[in-house]
């Protein structure tokens, strides 16, 4: 079949020799990166201190405007951090622990960079409730939705969860909080650049992710928006002089808070991540995340075939509004085939009580999709054979 996406191949290197089925982790780098760290790099080298009123200071929410497109938030209402653990201990510093209302919901299938900074709040006086999942994979959505009540402050959760690629109804629960008087706090990591996100029509509170991922930006550029009729009601106890109204003024004493969205940024921005990200963002852009997700769709579903094919137990939900862009297969000796995988250049990841993590991309071929699981089916071949030997050799 014709695909059109496969024309952007030729943007990532690491494509020419490498079968990668692991976007889910470290999406591939693009081609540009080299230009944009160039242009970084010269910025430094000719303009010196003159590079921060030329472009740098600004960059935490004009390379966030990239990232707003693609959540549909508006200019200047996403901020960059350098990952989600600082900009969710950020957001939960502004937030008042009083009793009754001072529970933070979650489930334990989420994230646990997020569930550690969710729990380190017990010592601000938060009442912290983890939902447990039934078996360390489903997401216990209905049990989550269930615990919300007039004593919760913030429900923290994923869109889709990392372990094994669940999407959620996210309109359910913001309803839900709403009519409660509650937050929601939602992790997109795992999402945004393939599966389409619309912060406005969902009316998300706040909303967190990195560009590690489906976005091909690299690592050290996490972002934030917060819904901006919330602005003027949080005051972050996690800040710093960007969140001044006027920084350059240096003024002593305690902070006070710009206006806009840069109240909710801290200290010196990491430029360097910021200029190498914007490389993925202008190919997410260029292309729109509702034909990747419409390729997703495709390839994921050629998993499930492949799957049932060979055998393999599957643990992603396999209706398309149920899942994100990863299939989890699990197989036996999961984590000695990834091995063999990697030697093979067949780039994956497994995941322990899941499976191994088989994530397509838009610019995957449907050849590699074979390829990969033709390896699986080789090495479980071979381990099978290697079992045998060991066997029979242990009778003499």
């Amino acid at each position: 079949m014709t695909d059109d996406l496969l024309s952007y191949r030729r943007e990532f290197p690491i494509l020419e020799n490498t079968t990668y089925m692991i976007s889910h982790s470290l999406g591939a780098m693009p081609r540009t990166v080299y230009d944009k760290l160039r242009s970084y790099a010269d910025m430094w080298a000719t303009r010196g201190i003159r590079a921060w009123a030329e472009g740098w200071w600004s960059m935490p929410v004009t390379t966030g405007n990239q990232l707003a497109s693609l959540i549909g938030a508006g200019a200047g209402e996403v901020v960059m951090h350098q990952n989600v653990s600082v900009a969710v201990s950020l957001l939960l510093s502004a937030l008042d622990y009083k009793s009754p209302r001072n529970r933070i919901l979650y489930c334990d299938a989420d994230f646990p960079t997020v569930i550690y900074v969710l729990e380190s709040q017990r010592k601000r006086g938060a009442d912290v409730v983890c939902i447990p999942s039934p078996d360390g994979l489903e997401v216990p959505l209905q049990a989550l939705v269930d615990a919300i009540d007039e004593r919760t402050l913030v429900v923290a959760l994923s869109y889709v969860f990392f372990k094994n690629s669940e999407k959620i109804d996210i309109e359910r629960v913001v309803r839900k909080a709403h009519d409660a008087g509650a937050y929601v706090l939602l992790d997109v990591y795992q999402a945004t650049g393939v599966v389409p996100i619309d912060v406005k029509k969902w009316d998300i509170d706040f909303l967190v992710g990195g560009s590690v991922k489906w976005l091909c930006g690299g690592p050290g550029a996490g972002y934030l928006y917060v819904n901006p009729f919330l602005y003027q009601k949080l005051e972050p106890a996690v800040t710093g002089w960007m969140a001044h109204e006027h920084p350059f003024a240096f003024e002593t004493g305690p902070i006070k808070f710009a206006a806009d969205s840069t109240r909710f940024l801290h200290g010196s921005p990491q430029i360097p991540a910021l200029y190498a990200a914007e490389a993925g963002y202008e190919i997410i852009n260029r292309i729109g995340v509702a034909k990747i997700r419409e390729k997703s769709l495709r390839q994921t579903d050629l998993i499930f075939r492949l799957c049932d094919q060979s055998g393999y137990k599957t643990q992603t939900p396999r209706e398309p509004e149920r899942r994100g862009g990863t299939v989890v297969v699990d197989i036996p000796n999961g984590d000695a085939v990834l091995k063999e995988m990697t030697a093979r250049n067949i780039l994956a990841d497994y995941r322990p009580g899941a499976g191994i993590r088989i994530s397509p991309h838009f610019y995957t071929l449907d050849s590699e999709i074979e390829t990969t699981f033709a390896a699986i089916h080789d090495i479980l071949k071979t381990k099978a054979h290697e079992k045998h030997l060991e066997k029979r050799g242990s009778l003499y």
